[in-house]
């Protein structure tokens, strides 16, 4: 038995038992499958496989994570209509706390959209800026959304009410902000 740099041992096989012992040590250098496989280390091709396979099962995974969101557009979509159906029959259509209801609806649905872009992105590879821009346009709705349902009445006291605000503020003009150097460079990168 010989025991490698990493401290495992290695038993040789009957063929490296015939060898001369005084051969020299493979160079740290030296990456072929023999070495790598004297090592403990799988082979370039085993590794390949194994990447492969793990692969194909992330894009699977994510193909399902994409059903999933447009599923759940899809139940949403038909549920704000049954809303609205239902708000009209009641006499409600005109309530403006019903309308602001079906705006954070319709909202919430940019905002699975915006996700199932940005799953479907990274199933085809998009390239990193696409994704950066899906995700921060996924935030701009959010935070809208969230400054559109805002309720000062939600808040114990109307510094916490103040509070709030100031942050919703303060998150929407750096995702604007974001958004606006990135379609700088996207431009400059075009140019």
């Amino acid at each position: 038995m010989r025991r490698l740099a990493y401290g495992s041992p290695v038993a040789q096989d009957s063929e490296g038992a015939d060898e001369d012992e005084s051969e020299e040590p493979p160079t740290s250098g030296d990456s072929s499958p023999a070495v790598l496989e004297s090592r403990g280390r799988a082979t370039p091709l085993a590794s390949s496989r194994f990447a492969t396979i793990t692969n194909r099962f992330v894009h699977m995974v994510e193909l399902v994570a994409a059903a999933v969101f447009a599923l759940l557009f899809a139940i949403g979509v038909v549920d704000l209509m049954i809303q609205i159906v239902q708000a009209t029959q009641a006499g409600r259509i005109t309530d403006p706390l019903v309308v602001i209801g079906f705006i954070d609806t319709g909202l919430l649905l940019l905002i699975i959209v915006e996700v199932y872009e940005t799953v479907i992105a990274y199933t085809e590879e998009s390239e990193t800026r696409r994704i950066v821009r899906l995700v921060i346009y996924t935030g701009v709705i959010a935070m809208v959304r969230k400054t559109i349902i805002f309720r000062t009445g939600e808040y114990a006291t109307a510094t916490d009410a103040l509070l709030a605000a100031s942050a919703y503020a303060v998150l929407i003009l750096g995702l604007v902000g974001l958004l606006l150097v990135e379609r700088g460079e996207s431009r400059q990168l075009m140019d």
